[in-house]
């Protein structure tokens, strides 16, 4: 099993990376489950891209910037924005169903949304589905490539690098994967690795994303060597549907966008006291907002109301959320919408150049796994499928330009299971995963303090060596790989969280509730080996 590039994630940007790279490459792309099964199915919004006369890349750059509030970079806004349209081009030629606006001479153009923290009707969608018209797109075309070999229900389990195979420069050669249905452990060989792995939004106990959401890539990543930034900056949608049998269901940001008002359980409106943008603030803000007036209230959720408009244009433009609201009992054309804030972005990850490159040579890093610098402090809506698009396109730019001969082994050591057992102790890896999440929401969650962060870094790190202990001794399991994975990831945000002594952008302390000075905005990097992240200076 030895191929050109090995692709881990099968979403928007490992696709896309996919379906760009030259046909005369081996590919092999891995996905958890089937190969459709990820967070880009689920995105309803949109991609954000400047399409209109009144609107502009300068626009775009300066809704990115402000929503990132200082910490985004102006030149990985300005390449990204720029090449929007380039990458709406690539999929309408693939004949992504985006929705379309009819004009009275006959002509269609694409029917472009407005959402939070943006200054114009920018965001292109195929109605209230648009990461699975993407998606199913992306993955049929993938299918048909006879240079590429899919390996669904597989696992990654770690990056092999030198340190597995002789100790010299830093470079990684593949991947061990767990085959989920043989519950074996395979060794894939390849001249290039890409982590598209997504985000880790199910270390949270609330949460928009589907389960496989669990950092892998990032977790793999650091273990490798890689730096990571920004890790304290985690996005909660501010509209999730609260219902006991809804668990992850979205309510697009589209609905503000389009006219809806968020409500208190009176009825009142709220958002004005909070921005004067009100329900087109962005995310950070609307969700602050609502989880200050939920706690304030002592009220399970609050609303988000759209039966003022026509009900034929509710149906027409979201369709999804009408059917899935309908099928709970409730019909958004005729009453409010209940929703909480839930979990929902990774706005840090592994650190990446333009390419996607890591620091590891041979490895890189594209879409939410990523730290690109588009998204700073806070992601603005609808700049994340974008940013796969976008990235996915230019590491395939990079690897295909880059593929000359690299010293690579004869061979990989296989994986090594002589010294472990089957476990007969698996309630250690539930009880573990519902404590960390459950503890990540209450101490690490929307607001912030020194003592919750404390006390969250105590039972990290208590965690961390139950799980290190148990991971040595039995073989592994996709539950114990994606726990090992999430608490990683739990500790590098808390660490990152506690070094940030501020409020910027989604991280909010009641201890420091100012944002310093411009001159302070630098991202938190931390790298292996480092005792304590670098952080921005005092100001």
């Amino acid at each position: 099993m030895d191929y050109d590039v090995l692709i881990i994630g099968s979403g928007a940007a490992g696709l896309t990376l996919a379906l760009r790279l030259p046909e005369q490459l081996r590919i092999a792309i891995v996905s958890k489950g089937p190969l459709r099964e990820g967070a880009s199915l689920y995105a309803q919004g949109g991609i954000s891209a400047v399409l209109d006369d009144a609107d502009s890349i300068e626009a775009h750059v300066a809704d990115t910037l402000s929503a990132g509030a200082g910490l985004s970079d102006p030149e990985t806004a300005h390449m990204v924005a720029d090449r929007a349209p380039a990458c709406i081009e690539w999929l309408v030629n693939l004949r992504v169903p985006f929705s379309t606006l009819e004009h009275a001479d006959g002509s269609t153009t694409l029917h472009l949304h407005q959402e939070g923290g943006h200054s114009h009707r920018r965001i292109v969608h195929a109605a209230d589905a648009t990461g699975a018209a993407v998606e199913t797109t992306l993955e049929g075309l993938a299918r048909q490539r006879s240079n590429v070999v899919v390996y669904e229900h597989h696992i990654a389990v770690d990056l092999i690098t030198a340190r597995h195979v002789d100790g010299g420069e830093n470079r990684c050669y593949g991947a061990y994967l767990l085959d989920r249905q043989k519950e074996q452990v395979i060794t894939v060989a390849a001249r290039k690795t890409v982590l598209a792995t997504g985000g880790a939004s199910k270390v949270y106990l609330y949460t928009s994303n589907p389960d496989g959401a669990t950092g892998d890539g990032i977790a793999m990543a650091w273990r490798a060597g890689c730096a990571v930034a920004n890790m304290e900056f985690n996005q909660f949608h501010p509209t999730c549907l609260y219902h006991p049998d809804a668990k992850t269901f979205l309510i697009s940001e589209a609905l503000r966008g389009e006219g809806g008002i968020l409500c208190l359980p009176d009825g009142s409106r709220f958002m004005h006291r909070f921005d004067e943008r009100g329900e087109l603030a962005p995310r950070d803000i609307v969700a602050r907002a609502i989880d200050h007036e939920m706690k304030r209230l002592g009220a399970d959720c609050l609303y988000l109301d759209i039966s003022h408009l026509d009900a034929g244009f509710i149906r027409n433009h979201f369709p999804t959320i009408h059917r899935r609201c309908l099928e709970l009992g409730i019909d958004i054309t005729r009453e409010p919408i209940p929703v909480v804030p839930a979990a929902h972005y990774t706005c840090g990850g592994v650190m990446v150049d333009r390419h996607g490159h890591t620091a590891v040579g041979g490895l890189y890093a594209i879409g939410e796994c990523s730290y690109t610098g588009l998204h700073g402090a806070n992601r603005l809506a609808s700049n994340s499928l974008l940013e796969c698009l976008v990235y996915g396109t230019a590491a395939a730019e990079h690897i295909a330009g880059s593929m000359h001969p690299v010293h690579t082994p004869s061979s990989l050591p296989p994986w090594d299971e002589s010294r472990v057992t089957d476990s007969d102790e698996q309630v250690v890896v539930s009880h573990n995963w519902d404590e960390l999440r459950r503890f990540m929401w209450d101490y690490v969650g929307i607001v912030r303090t020194n003592k919750r962060l404390e006390r969250a870094r105590r039972r990290i790190d208590l965690l961390q060596r139950e799980i290190q202990e148990y991971y040595g001794n039995f073989r592994v399991t996709p539950d114990l790989l994606e726990l090992r994975n999430l608490a990683m990831v739990a500790e590098l945000i808390i660490r990152s969280a506690q070094a940030r002594r501020e409020s910027r952008g989604l991280h909010f302390t009641l201890d420091y509730p100012e944002q310093r000075t411009a001159a302070n905005t630098t991202p938190t990097v931390l790298a292996p080996g480092q005792t304590d992240p670098v952080v921005p200076a005092p100001g």
